[in-house]
């Protein structure tokens, strides 16, 4: 078994020193760039077609890929909706923000990301963009934490994450109407009207244009009950509707394969219709000859499973069996990695491919950088700016990562995780029989959970991950659900040997 090689001090991304804030970089005479935001909801980054899934249509992202640079190892710090949006925004972990699972607006009517963070789109409102978000928000549905009142000039979306492909209710600012139509279609409607109206301004713009897609409904279902992704668009589901789609994992014991075919059916047309519709985003930008100087951005909340492992769903996955579709929290890197991109002809070498492993957490110090701005003096961030990786330069990057995820509503989890590029631990504090250990090189996708192992260099692997996770969640003063502080775990007293 090889031997685990750690740094010895912990990861650089959980350092708060003077040192991580950052100063303008761009020449002063350059003008700022226009941004334009494009994130999509449980899209893995197993989807993209010119990426090695033949079975995708995903010619605009395709092209997007080509002309960017990619991310080839990019993930988030929670594999599911709320928390990792609010990481996106804040550079925080949920624990920090109080947001460890989707808002449920049941559940959790009051709650949402605190309007006293400093998010990067106010620094760029701040700094003279004119910004607008569309789409899907999922960071609290009262009025405190509407898009309007943190960062943002212009809203056409949802505050809250439920929705539908069609026909949806859309919120214009603070007014809410049904407009019929597909909600991909809407959504891009309402991208391209800003970029025109701000095509010829001074002033740069921001556009987040957060699809809903490729999310399966939760206001239609089959008529067994099921989750399902229709209704689409003619053009989307066409391609799709008699396609016998393979299947990652067809052997896995008692997987359900019809329900599974149909889902990967129904799933890559939505992805599709994500696709034509950044396609639409793109011809615009060069219709008005924008292209050269904005940055466009591509990537997704978290990953999916769709029966990798036996599962579907992220982070709070459920069992596809044929016997068995109750819940299996999890963090697999399919439910973490996801797919990103950025374009930005005027700046960074189409076709460059950046290998070190970034987080949401890092896009706040990254794309504030590549506006030329500073950081704020009352922001604090967790993540690095990666712009001189985007410029192909070769600098001292900390490619292991931690993640965590406190589920509250399909089931009570307290897991938290140490990523190396080579090993993988993840430990449930609310369930000690639930813990995992990968050895990512030799297994890939994730089958041998190695925790048990008695080999002597597997233990000695164990035991050094666990004590980076204990330094982790000390740095950021997590304590488990069971009020266990992070030091107590690193001397033992929850990680029996």
């Amino acid at each position: 078994m090889p031997r685990l090689d750690l740094p010895l001090l912990v990861s650089i991304r959980l350092r708060l020193s003077a040192a991580m804030l950052l100063t303008a970089s761009l020449v002063a005479a350059a003008p700022q760039p226009n941004i334009v935001f494009v994130y999509t909801d449980d899209q893995a980054a197993w989807t993209i077609g010119g990426r090695g899934n033949s079975q995708a249509r995903t010619p605009n992202l395709d092209r997007l890929f080509r002309e960017g640079v990619r991310l080839v190892n990019a993930f988030v710090t929670t594999p599911v909706c709320s928390p990792s949006r609010a990481g996106l925004m804040a550079s925080r972990y949920g624990t920090e923000l109080g947001i460890t699972d989707y808002l449920n607006p049941s559940r959790e009517p009051d709650n949402g990301l605190d309007p006293g963070l400093v998010i990067w789109p106010e620094v760029l409102q701040r700094a003279g963009y004119t910004t607008a978000f569309i789409g899907k928000w999922h960071l609290g549905r009262l009025d405190r934490y509407h898009p309007l009142r943190n960062g943002y000039d212009h809203f056409t979306g949802f505050r809250v994450g439920a929705s539908t492909s069609k026909d949806p209710e859309v919120e214009f600012g603070t007014e809410v109407r049904t407009v019929n139509g597909y909600t991909p279609d809407i959504l891009t409607d309402a991208a391209m009207a800003f970029v025109r109206e701000h095509a010829a301004d001074e002033q740069p713009f921001l556009v987040n244009l957060h699809f809903w897609a490729p999310h399966a409904n939760t206001k239609n279902r089959t008529p067994d009950g099921d989750r399902t992704w229709l209704p689409l668009s003619t053009a989307d589901w066409k391609p799709f509707r008699n396609l016998d789609p393979r299947l990652p994992q067809p052997d896995y014991p008692d997987l359900d394969i019809p329900r599974a075919k149909r889902m990967m059916r129904e799933y890559l047309a939505s992805i599709a219709s994500v696709d034509r519709n950044v396609g639409r985003l793109l011809d615009l930008l060069d219709e008005l000859r924008l292209a050269r100087n904005t940055v466009v951005i591509f990537t997704s909340d978290h990953g999916y499973n769709l029966g990798h492992n036996g599962i579907w769903h992220k982070g709070n996955g459920r069992w596809l069996l044929t016997d068995n579709q109750g819940p299996r929290a999890n963090m697999y890197d399919h439910s973490l990695r996801v797919p990103a991109v950025v374009r930005w002809p005027q700046e960074l070498t189409a076709g460059t491919v950046v290998n070190e492993t970034v987080t949401n957490l890092d896009w706040y110090p990254t794309i504030l950088d590549l506006a030329g701005l500073a950081m704020a003096d009352d922001a604090l961030v967790r993540g690095r700016s990666f712009r001189l990786l985007l410029q192909g330069e070769q600098i001292p990057w900390e490619n292991d990562f931690y993640a965590e995820y406190q589920q509250k509503h399909s089931e009570v989890t307290d897991q938290r995780c140490w990523r190396t590029s080579e090993w993988k631990l993840i430990r449930d504090f609310a369930r000690s029989d639930k813990d995992e250990l990968y050895h990512l090189t030799d297994d890939p996708d994730e089958r041998r959970n190695l925790v048990a192992s008695t080999d002597p260099g597997v233990q000695r692997v164990r035991k050094q991950l666990d004590q980076r996770l204990a330094e982790a969640m000390a740095a950021i003063h997590v304590q488990d659900r069971n009020g266990a502080t992070a030091n107590q775990l690193r001397n033992g007293e929850k990680f029996e040997d």
